[in-house]
């Protein structure tokens, strides 16, 4: 699979994948105008969804509804380097939740794809054509 990358004005930066076209900007104090989230942004949007897509999968599977099921990101920085340090996934479960599946909405949440490329990373080529 390849994805293109292309520069539409500015600090943008789009992705093309496949019928896809997915934008990216920088906040004004980066010299962007902030029409669409940062590139980081984007990666902890990917993990929040693809972990979300794991747990919502995991109540519709068993029939539990999932109104209200919800997750958050907590980050942690090192206040030194402003690196991240932790991120926590908080899962709110639905109201009247199984007690005896706690545990494994969290192991299936655990599933998530973005998760484990950052848990084990893959090897990084740049190259020039």
């Amino acid at each position: 699979m390849a994805m293109k990358i292309s520069f539409p004005g500015g600090v943008q930066v789009a992705a093309e994948l496949g019928k896809f076209n997915i934008l990216s900007d920088q906040p004004e104090r980066n010299g962007g105008t902030d029409l669409a989230p940062s590139p980081y942004d984007l990666f902890l949007a990917s993990l929040g969804t693809c972990a979300g897509f794991f747990a919502l999968r995991f109540c519709q599977q068993r029939d539990i509804s999932s109104e209200g099921l919800g997750l958050t990101l907590d980050l942690e920085r090192n206040p030194e380097t402003r690196r991240l340090d932790k991120i926590v996934m908080d899962i709110q479960l639905p109201e009247g939740f199984p007690d005896k599946y706690k545990k494994a909405i969290i192991r299936a949440t655990e599933e998530c794809a973005v998760k484990k490329v950052v848990v084990d990373p893959p090897i990084f080529e740049v190259t020039t054509s």
